[in-house]
């Protein structure tokens, strides 16, 4: 264990070995921090904060602070890191609301500069959300979910695992496991193709999920429906994850940019603006 002298640490907080702790570093009390982890100058960790092993805290990042509310909690929840996550520069995660609540990250989740994690969310592992990411409170982030810069996450959303979010979607609605979001308009455009080839699934599991993401968006079916085919026809991993999904949504999901075949789209065109185009004789 080594803590520069320039840090703040309090006598009371747990430190565990081979940690690290640089200048201007400040840990509060009732704080835990696992073996191996690594504070970088001027990293802040908070009254009611847990931190498993292997854990890389950058410069500014402040973990367990409270929650931004208007109705400030007399006792608050806490904060509970799995290990080897990553916290790059001003990234903030702040305690649950309520006591006996908490704000979960998994382990092997990367938090790139900026992003901040909103009372009582939960993420689950291998989450990266890049530059700027917003997540208010009570969202959830699944395994494998890749949130790109500056998307912003409204409250009490979710997002399923192996989804990819494009930069600066707004999303309010659940993001359904295994999908594609586009960032300008915030629609679902089809499966995240390379997210399932990278973490391993093979053709077959992935001609599944075309089958059952068919379902869900282009069958035009009421959504009882869809809930009742995707029960009875996906009960294998991973397609199964779009019904476990689905039929607990409270939010509704996504939609997607696509239109369905029988919708009507309505056209302007602005004849006085465009250039005379004349025939040319033969």
């Amino acid at each position: 264990m080594h803590i520069h002298p320039l840090a703040v640490v309090s006598s009371t907080a747990k430190i565990g070995p081979d940690v690290r702790i640089g200048p201007f570093c400040v840990v509060e009390s009732d704080v835990t921090i696992g073996p191996g982890c690594t504070l970088e100058s001027g990293a802040i960790i908070k009254e009611g904060t847990t931190l498993g092993a292997d854990n890389h805290v950058f410069e500014g990042a402040v973990l367990g602070g409270l929650p931004q509310h208007v109705h400030m909690p007399e006792h608050p929840g806490r904060v509970v890191i799995g290990a080897g996550n990553t916290f790059r520069e001003n990234v903030t995660v702040h305690r649950a609301m309520e006591v006996g609540n908490v704000t979960t990250l998994g382990d092997n989740n990367l938090l790139m500069v900026g992003a901040h994690v909103a009372h009582d969310c939960r993420l689950g592992n291998h989450v990266i959300l890049t530059n700027n990411v917003l997540l208010a409170g009570h969202v959830t982030v699944e395994d494998r979910a890749n949130l790109s810069g500056a998307v912003a996450v409204h409250q009490f959303c979710r997002v399923g695992t192996l989804a990819m979010v494009g930069g600066h979607a707004r999303v309010v609605k659940d993001v359904p496991p295994f999908v594609t979001i586009d960032g300008i308009s915030a629609l679902v455009v089809g499966l995240n193709q390379v997210g399932l080839r990278r973490a391993g699934h093979d053709l077959e599991a992935v001609r599944q999920l075309k089958v059952a993401y068919r379902v869900i968006y282009r069958g035009g079916l009421t959504w009882s429906e869809v809930l009742k085919r995707l029960k009875s026809e996906f009960s294998d991993a991973p397609a199964a994850a779009f019904y476990e999904f689905c039929s607990t949504t409270k939010r509704g999901i996504t939609p997607e940019r696509r239109q369905p075949p029988t919708a009507t789209i309505k056209l302007h065109r602005d004849t006085e603006s465009e250039p005379q185009v004349r025939a040319k004789a033969g």
